[in-house]
């Protein structure tokens, strides 16, 4: 069975919806990070934040108000139509849900915490379960009237790669006609100082494969994918998933496990490395990833696959990252890309002697002829692997 991504939304540091993100990141090759202390008071750091309005939520029960849950609704809106559509057509009870994240409603913790702290009792706009990791999917549930399996994945940088995975799992098992799947984070203090805590934080735009790479930039965003049997441009033709079980933060450096995953994506898309015309990098620009990756991916595919990380773009969104960058991989593959236009890696091209030279994307690069099979890496802390392949199916 083949199962499409019919439609998508995002929303981002390069946009608020498909068009601008599209023209953010084909045309102008753009970066969204932007150098802010709201996260991080009295240190300006380069982040990747939303900008613009969010969605009122008063219309929400208070268990379901987060930054989080406004970022959902902004995705949800652009795909609002195809998801009802689908609920007209199978029945609400044969939609799933099924996203990722990694902070949810953390940020309004940070401010009752503190509020608590000063006073003695919580705000009033405050309720426990805003930082619960299932709050995305209820929220989706509650706007949607959706029956069907719900729940959230959250293994950090691999969780909306795994959300989609297992999307696809539940349209293969019968589960579900239609399942909504992707990822949502939202930049909070918790996961800025986190991240500098570990010494992962550049204190400039991220730099991945670059011999001055120095660590991550964090961004937020969500990206949301009506996923079926009902056929569209794009489907998902093959994911992979492992576990190293090496080290808490830090990847194999041998990179067997990510290899692991990336086999079993091609596998199940029944495809060999040839195919591929470019890969997403998880490239976060930290020097273990950089270093385990990029070995990995020249011992794979060679030297000559097109390559880049969308990272110094979007900055590294977390428990979203995974599926805003398939999202990137969805609008490189739509129809108005015919000339196979490319995410730029933007760097500052001093390229790390260490390292093996991939064939790093470079400006105005193109194919010539719209990408056929794309590759989008996600390798997570705690060891977690997940590997999507995405195919252009006309």
């Amino acid at each position: 069975m083949k199962l499409y991504l019919n439609d998508c939304g995002i929303v981002c540091a390069l946009g608020r919806s498909l068009g601008e993100v599209r023209h953010r990141l084909l045309d102008e090759a753009r970066s969204g990070i932007v150098a802010t202390d709201r996260w991080s008071p009295g240190r300006s750091l380069p982040l990747g934040p939303v900008a613009g309005p969010l969605p009122e939520m008063a219309c929400l029960p208070l268990s379901l108000r987060s930054r989080n849950n406004q970022l959902a609704l902004l995705a949800l809106a652009q795909i609002r139509p195809a998801v009802e559509a689908a609920i007209a057509r199978f029945g609400a009870h044969r939609i799933g849900v099924v996203i990722g994240t990694s902070t949810s409603g953390v940020a309004n913790s940070e401010r009752a915490l503190g509020a608590h702290a000063k006073s003695g009792v919580f705000p009033e706009d405050f309720h426990y379960a805003q930082q619960e990791m299932g709050s995305p999917a209820d929220l989706l549930v509650h706007q949607l009237g959706i029956g069907g399996p719900a729940y959230v994945h959250s293994s950090a940088c691999a969780s909306s790669a795994k959300a989609m995975a297992s999307a696809a799992r539940l349209i293969q098992m019968g589960l579900c006609d239609a399942v909504l799947t992707g990822g949502v984070d939202s930049l909070c203090a918790f996961t800025v100082a986190g991240f500098g805590a570990l010494e992962s934080v550049s204190a400039a735009p991220c730099n991945p494969l670059s011999v001055n790479r120095n660590g991550i930039n964090i961004g937020e965003g969500a990206a949301l994918f009506l996923m079926s049997a009902a056929p569209a441009a794009v489907a998902l033709c093959g994911w992979g998933e492992s576990s190293d079980g090496y080290h808490m933060s830090a990847p194999d450096p041998s990179g067997e496990g990510a290899g692991i995953a990336i086999v079993q994506a091609l596998q199940r898309a029944a495809i060999d490395v040839g195919e591929v015309d470019y890969i997403n990098l998880h490239g976060t620009a930290t020097v273990q990833n950089d270093a385990m990756e990029s070995k990995l991916i020249a011992d794979m595919f060679g030297l000559r696959t097109a390559v880049s990380s969308t990272k110094p773009f979007t900055g590294h969104a977390l428990g979203a990252a995974a599926a805003i960058e398939a999202a990137l991989c969805w609008i490189a593959m739509q129809d108005e890309n015919d000339e196979g236009r490319l995410p730029v890696h933007l760097w500052d091209g001093a390229a790390d002697p260490l390292l093996p030279a991939l064939n790093v994307v470079e400006a105005g690069m193109r194919l010539g002829r719209p990408l056929r099979f794309v590759l989008s890496n996600s390798f997570a802390f705690g060891g977690a692997n997940a590997a999507l392949i995405l195919g252009r199916m006309r």
